[in-house]
């Protein structure tokens, strides 16, 4: 039996005939049958975006019923609601045929729901998408279990054809049933006895102690404070698959754990073998019934239906705490979890990346404690934790003691004045003093001191405190200006120390703490975000908490390496998807530098009602209030966020209403934009980005999320950012999604494989949707970041002459005396000049022109490019001097398009014999050269150089137009490629032969290429090769190239091209003409999920080696594209994980010349390539290239 359902069954008498659509009664329930006697069923999900199924009819099953709600103003459409799941039928967005229909969350605007109903004359049903246009379709084959699609319309066949047949099944909701008894199944109940939230702080016993801290410079670091006693490291550990297989009296001091495990704290069980990582993004990993948590058929909460981890260790107090208040502090925890000291009961918490914080005191006692936290995987804040993200549970943030006197500082507040000409700052401290005696308190006081970064103390003040009465609480303000204040920015990250002291009535210190603070203001006008009076852009990127090894527990090393690549790569912003960060990562953000969105644990994508139900409004609201309490003192936090995807409704507004009256920084919620503070977008196309831009709001517009970073991806960034940059009406800025793949060791598996959804026997899963970032898991900087760097970056540059280059200092706050300009000239590759000076005086938004002479090395006609870097000048907290912050490349002169003629005339171009062999085979050679084809299929199968075989195992060039990316998957792509013609002709002297190959590629679903290769072998060994290709009106390939297998020998490769990293038509701005080398096998990329990798672009010259001065070279005529590597383009999609690729690792190289290939896009969530990198259907292409022996 259900908990909130009771079905309500009333046989009726068998319907004999069908109905006409004007006679669809609303309210009543029916079953749509195929003409086979399947029906439409949900198969009991009430998960939004499960697939529908057609399934064997059974009696009174609710999951086979639906129901027809008209759409108003509409004739004849409907949306089809299942009265269980209260989801309607959905096309998903996509217009393909072949999709899958999907349930989503009822939504009477949405056109991907409605449908249109036409009766045909059989008395059958056809159901046409309004959004694709497609129909509701179900196999050919008929088969139980198969899922139901959209297919082209086609009335006449039956695989779309429907019957209504109402149903004698009725669901009825119990209203009653709104939580079980159990506070992890209670929206109402997230809290029991925890402290009121407060900013992060530590105490200490004096200023000395605390001066003396690291802590205190660099506040993400370990503190040493006498007040602090840090729970983190082994305790012993038990996991139950279930709650009712828990050890129920564990937390009693007598209860015996000594054969328990050891887990450590902070972790996830799931990354030590207790239970297993699930990877979903947003359909729940347990049965949608909120509050609830329950099985669902095929999920991996049927084996583990909610399981418990029992957490204890001892602790011992230390003697000075004796007379302290001691509390219990936990930074995250997932999801649910009750606390006991020495056997007592001592709270209970939800929301996992919120800290909770428990007053111990009357349960510690001197000498050893026993600490035991009972911890469930699942509870109702699950349904408020449904990220694009691994669900992971446990202990995963610091666990530690404090002790504070009596009367303590239990929260303060700093905020600051600023004067319009920021030449005056007035610090104002509003402290919570808070008196657990159980008397009246007088005289106490607090004294503020503000100290310069240097530690010198500006200003010192003292305020006191009215009396306190027992029990209670008070407000202390204090307010002190300063002259000339050093303003915090993301580029001038200055910190002040905020040094706050606890005085008695006799004067004497009784607790310090410090926190350390930032002078900025924030302000929105003209529909744009000023940072101190600065118009600001936000160049950013979405961050998951991950780490390959740990899961969410993730080390600070780790936190700290994110911090600084993202500085050195030119990102100012990090929205912290989808939930507060640690607090040490805040503390990196303010002394790095960088901008924060700063988000609410908070995302019911997976059933947006909770937005709009008034039981769980409470449950919203701590979440957002608590994530500012803990985070307002941080001057890097510029927006805060309201969480994530969960639609609109009444309590965002409630969060909205509640953060508004704890703070006014500006108000982020993406779902809702009339009630945030900024418009915000998730993966418009560029055109899309364009016409929200200029529509009439009041309001600055940002892309909260865009350019999704899944794979082989991240192009178009630069059209994204040339409009909001230089021509966008009130754009802010966006961040990318995401920064790091969310790729997992598996326990006892190497650290360098990384598996994802499915990976672990997780059910449901998304795959590797979990692969979005700019890093591997392990960090590794890949070319999409090195593109994001260069789009990003803060100083354009403007070519005006050869001898001069015009610098747009694009920083906000930062003069360009800072840097050094480097500059570099070369010839073919070659380095003919260099040099490097400072740069002059240059604010922020000002242009300087440069003198830098080039003109007079220009000498004759070659490729000459200059490479501009700016440089930091001094060594800085986040990178060395000399690390470039900017870049650009500019062509000097160029050479022809056209490659020199072969001279018939010259000794080395000597005759050429020409024959057929077994009549099948086309020979051509002399001395220096053979080449061989095989006049059956066209394809070159010998190419020998002075008895050396460039081919290997007869596999020359053949058509290509295979690819498959996250962006562009071609699961199914196969190409027949078969031989039209094939002609050759000697000429008169006999030097040169022509073989004309004339050939069609051909594809079942994405068209054909007709192409022709004409090869023209000279006697002086060099091979000219033209390639024409005509797309067909239906042609859909991602790519037209030419592919052989080369001798395993050629290892070595040079080429003049863009480099030295990965690039494409659409992600080539960091990738620069160059000369370079490097070897076939270190031009694989380390993709967590293996696909198409390692192309270079606009290459002139390519050579293949053995090291020995043996190989070949291609000269491009004008430029082409290429790719050499030990792997095949299918075998990389078919293998799947990156970590595999020696298991398909071929001896020989796979050489791909590339003609065009389409762009790189952001289509696995988001726009495909933009208009100017798709391939044209009925188009002609070219390409031309000689290839000549190295001997």
């Amino acid at each position: 039996m259900k908990n909130f359902r009771f079905i309500w069954l009333t046989f009726l008498l068998c319907w004999t005939s069908f109905i006409y659509a004007q006679d669809i009664e609303l309210g009543r329930n029916y079953e749509l049958r195929t003409v086979g006697g399947l029906v439409l069923d949900n198969q009991e999900s009430l998960d939004t975006g499960s697939k529908l199924f057609v399934s064997k009819s059974v009696p009174g099953k609710e999951s086979q019923v639906w129901q027809f709600q008209p759409v108003e103003g509409q004739k004849d459409t409907y949306l089809l609601v299942s009265p269980l799941s209260m989801h309607a039928i959905d096309n998903g967005g996509d217009g393909k045929a072949g999709d899958n229909i999907i349930q989503w969350s009822s939504d009477p605007t949405n056109p991907n729901q409605h449908w249109v109903v036409r009766r045909q004359s059989d008395g059958t049903y056809v159901f046409t998408s309004v959004a694709s246009g497609f129909c509701l379709s179900y196999g050919e084959r008929g088969i139980p279990g198969e899922p139901v699609v959209q297919q082209a319309s086609d009335a006449a066949s039956y695989s779309r054809q429907w019957r209504l047949v109402p149903s004698n099944v009725q669901v009825k909701l119990d209203p009653l049933k709104t939580h079980s008894d159990e506070d992890w199944e209670n929206p109402a109940v997230f809290a029991i006895n925890k402290e009121e939230g407060h900013a992060s702080f530590i105490p200490y016993a004096s200023v000395a102690e605390m001066q003396a801290d690291p802590a205190y410079r660099r506040p993400w670091e370990r503190t040493r404070s006498s007040r602090y006693l840090l729970l983190n490291g082994d305790w012993k550990f038990r996991w139950s698959k279930q709650p009712e297989d828990r050890p129920k009296n564990f937390y009693r001091p007598d209860y015996d754990v000594s054969a328990w495990d050891d887990l450590p704290v902070p972790s996830n069980g799931e990354m030590y073998g207790y239970g297993t990582p699930i990877y979903t993004n947003i359909t729940y990993p347990f049965r949608n019934n909120p509050p609830f948590i329950q099985g669902q058929r095929g999920y991996t909460v049927l084996q583990e239906p909610n399981a418990v981890g029992a957490y204890r260790r001892d602790f011992v107090l230390p003697e000075s705490w004796k007379d302290k208040d001691v509390f219990l502090h936990f930074d995250g925890a997932y999801s649910a979890m009750y606390v006991w000291i020495n056997g007592h009961k001592v709270g209970y918490s939800e929301g996992a990346n919120n800290d909770a914080r428990f007053n111990i005191t009357r349960y510690v006692r001197p000498g050893n404690n026993v600490v035991a936290v009972e911890v469930y995987r699942w509870s109702d804040g699950s349904y408020l934790e449904d990220q694009d993200m691994f669900r992971l549970s446990g202990i995963h943030r610091d666990v530690y003691l404090v002790a504070a006197p009596k009367v303590q500082l239990r929260d303060v507040t700093l905020t600051a004045d600023l004067s319009p000409r920021y030449d005056r700052a007035i610090l104002k401290v509003q402290g919570q003093i808070r008196n657990h005696t159980n008397r009246p308190v007088q005289g106490a006081a607090l004294r503020v001191s503000l100290l310069d970064a240097d530690g010198k103390c500006l200003r010192r003040f003292t305020t006191p405190a009215e009396t306190i009465a027992a029990g209670r609480e008070v407000s202390v303000f204090a307010s002190g200006s300063i002259r000339d204040p050093h303003l915090w920015s993301a580029e001038t990250p200055y910190l002040y120390t905020v040094e706050l002291e606890l005085l008695d009535a006799e004067g004497h210190v009784t607790e310090a703490t410090f926190q350390q603070y930032g002078f900025r203001t924030i302000a929105i006008q003209n529909n744009k975000v000023y940072i101190n009076g600065k118009l600001t852009l936000f160049k950013g990127a979405n961050r998951h908490d991950i780490h390959p090894r740990y899961g969410k527990a993730v080390p600070v090393e780790t936190m700290l390496q994110d911090v600084l690549l993202y500085k050195r790569h030119n990102l100012n912003t990090i929205r912290t998807s989808h939930y507060p960060n640690d607090p040490k990562m805040y503390a990196l953000f303010d002394y790095y530098g960088l901008y924060v969105m700063d988000e609410a644990d908070m995302e019911c994508h997976g059933n947006m009602s909770l937005t709009d139900n008034p039981a769980w409004k409470e449950a919203f609201v701590d979440r957002a209030v608590r994530m500012v309490q803990r985070d307002k003192n941080h001057p890097s936090v510029i927006f805060w966020s309201l969480g994530n995807e969960s639609g609109g409704g009444q309590n965002i507004v409630a969060e909205y209403d509640a953060v508004r009256a704890l703070d006014d920084r500006p108000i982020h919620y993406e779902g809702m934009n009339d009630q945030a503070d900024i418009d915000s977008r998730m993966y418009p196309s560029i055109e899309a980005m364009i016409e929200q831009d200029r529509q009439p709001r009041d309001k600055p517009y940002f892309l909260c999320e865009y350019a999704h970073a899944m794979g082989n991806a991240v192009g178009n960034l630069e059209e994204y950012w040339d409009y909001i940059e230089y021509k966008s009406n009130r754009m802010i800025g966006g961040c990318i999604w995401d920064w790091v793949d969310q790729g997992l060791n598996k326990p006892g598996r190497p650290d360098n494989e990384y598996y994802f959804g499915g990976s672990f026997g997780d059910m449901p899963n998304d795959n590797d949707f979990c692969n979005n970032g700019l890093v591997t898991p392990d960090r590794r900087v890949t070319p999409k970041l090195m593109e994001v760097k260069k789009v990003y970056q803060y100083i354009s540059f403007k070519m005006n002459n050869r001898n001069e280059v015009e610098l747009h200092n694009r920083y906000t706050h930062l003069n360009l005396t800072h840097f050094n300009l480097h500059y570099k000239v070369e010839r073919d590759g070659l380095l003919i000049k260099e040099e490097t000076f400072g740069l002059p005086d240059c604010p922020p938004g000002e242009r300087r022109t440069i003198h830098t002479p080039m003109e007079r090395l220009l000498t004759d006609t070659a490729d000459y490019y200059v490479t501009y870097e700016v440089c930091l000048k001094d060594s800085c907290n986040w990178a060395p001097a000399g690390h470039v912050v900017a870049s650009e490349q500019f062509a000097l002169a160029s050479r022809p398009d056209s490659l020199p003629a072969v001279s018939s005339d010259s000794p080395d171009n000597r005759p050429l014999k020409c024959y057929v062999e077994e009549r099948r085979y086309l020979r051509i050679e002399n001395e220096r050269v053979s080449v061989a084809f095989d006049m059956h299929n066209g394809q070159l199968i010998t190419l020998s150089y002075g008895g050396r075989e460039m081919l290997h195992r007869q596999q020359g060039f053949v058509f290509n137009g295979y690819r498959s990316i996250n962006n562009d998957p071609r699961d199914h792509l196969e190409i027949a490629t078969r031989l039209n013609d094939f002609d050759y002709k000697q000429s008169a002297d006999g030097k040169s032969v022509r073989v004309t190959v004339a050939l069609s590629a051909d594809s079942e679903g994405d068209g054909s290429v007709s192409h022709t290769l004409v090869y023209v072998v000279n006697g002086n060994g060099a091979i000219d090769v033209e390639a024409s290709f005509h797309t067909s009106a239906g042609f859909n390939m991602p790519r037209l190239a030419l592919q052989a297998s080369l001798s395993p020998a050629l290892e070595q490769v040079d080429y003049f091209g863009r480099g030295p990293i990965e690039n494409y038509a659409d992600r080539k701005n960091a990738a620069y003409v160059g000369l370079y080398h490097t070897t076939v096998s270190d031009m694989r990329e380390y993709y967590t999920r293996a696909q198409t990798m390692g192309g270079r672009s606009d290459v002139r010259r390519l050579t293949l080696s053995d090291g020995q001065g043996h190989g070949l070279c291609i000269t491009a005529q004008g430029t082409l594209a290429f790719s050499a590597l030990h792997y095949d383009d299918r075998e990389l999609w078919r293998v799947k994980y990156g970590h595999d690729l020696d298991h398909i690792r071929r001896a020989e190289v796979v050489l791909n010349l590339d003609c065009i290939q389409r762009g790189l896009g952001n289509a696995s969530c988001g726009p495909g390539p933009g208009p100017r990198y798709e391939l044209q259907k009925d188009a002609d292409y070219r390409m031309a290239f000689r290839i000549e022996g190295l001997d």
